[in-house]
């Protein structure tokens, strides 16, 4: 039961982390965050005419009505694009929403540095650390996008509050699909992080559970004898003895030969005698 649900967790962080990633790379990619369209209200038959139409995502702007009909234009970053914007607010969304652009980008850096760490991970099962380095890449990947969707959120409802209310021209915004697909990739993004934070607990725990315990290596030691049961240790283990050359041994007989005493010569005039 443990093993399956330790693959069960390896395979749904893969699956969620590459999702992620693949919804915010898209979302960062396209330009369809949001949605505006403004005109006049006809007094006469109270109908609508939509003077402008726009759709602008992180790196450019795509007008679908008005004057700049068909035209695609990048986004004010360094250099002021020449376009023709029916209201000053208008403009001023287009402008503030280059605030919360760093974040996503910072995000997509995250969570592919964090899908890769946990592909290496899930390769090698054994580098138990690798599981926990992925799930907080996942997670501060997530939270860098809650806060330039927060940051991008609050920049468009700051200049729709100070918009003039005139009853004469209607004033329309929604967030389009390139926002959805960034707001689900922060929820996948944060269950793969959990998932790999849960999956290197879990691996960790069942390395505790099969490592050996410190006290099964210390000596155990009698009243008796000061040294029974050193051996028990490796440290303890004398160190192997190097063979002895044959220059060395040579070299050792000449030297007892040396210091071996020469038996007492006879004196002159005393008969050597010989046993029988």
């Amino acid at each position: 039961m443990s093993s399956f649900s330790t693959r069960a967790l390896t395979l749904l962080s893969s699956v969620f982390g590459a999702c992620g990633l693949l919804l915010v790379g898209v979302a960062v990619s396209t330009d369809y965050w949001l949605l505006m369209e403004e005109g006049i209200v006809l007094q006469q038959n109270q109908t609508t005419e939509v003077k402008m139409a726009l759709h602008s995502g992180l790196w450019r702007v795509c007008f679908v009505a008005g004057p700049e009909k068909g035209r695609c234009v990048a986004s004010e970053y360094f250099t002021e694009p020449e376009i023709e914007i029916t209201t000053e607010n208008t403009a001023n969304i287009l402008k503030m929403v280059r605030t919360a652009t760093p974040f996503p980008m910072v995000s997509l850096l995250f969570v592919f540095t964090a899908f890769v760490i946990s592909n290496i991970g899930h390769i090698r099962p054994q580098r138990t650390i690798l599981a926990f380095i992925s799930g907080i890449f996942f997670i501060l990947s997530g939270l860098s996008l809650v806060v330039g969707l927060v940051l991008y959120i609050s920049s468009i409802n700051d200049e729709v509050m100070n918009r003039p209310r005139e009853p004469e021209q209607f004033f329309h915004y929604h967030y389009g699909w390139s926002f959805a697909f960034a707001a689900s990739s922060f929820l996948l993004k944060e269950g793969a992080g959990v998932m790999s934070v849960y999956l290197f607990m879990k691996r960790y725990a069942k390395e505790e559970m099969y490592r050996p315990h410190p006290a099964l290596y210390r000596p155990r030691l009698s009243e008796c004898s000061d040294y029974s049961g050193q051996y028990l240790h490796p440290d303890s283990w004398p160190p192997p003895q190097r063979g002895r050359s044959g220059s060395e041994v040579s070299s050792d007989i000449s030297i007892q030969l040396n210091q071996t005493p020469l038996p007492p010569q006879p004196k002159s005039g005393e008969a050597v005698g010989f046993l029988p």
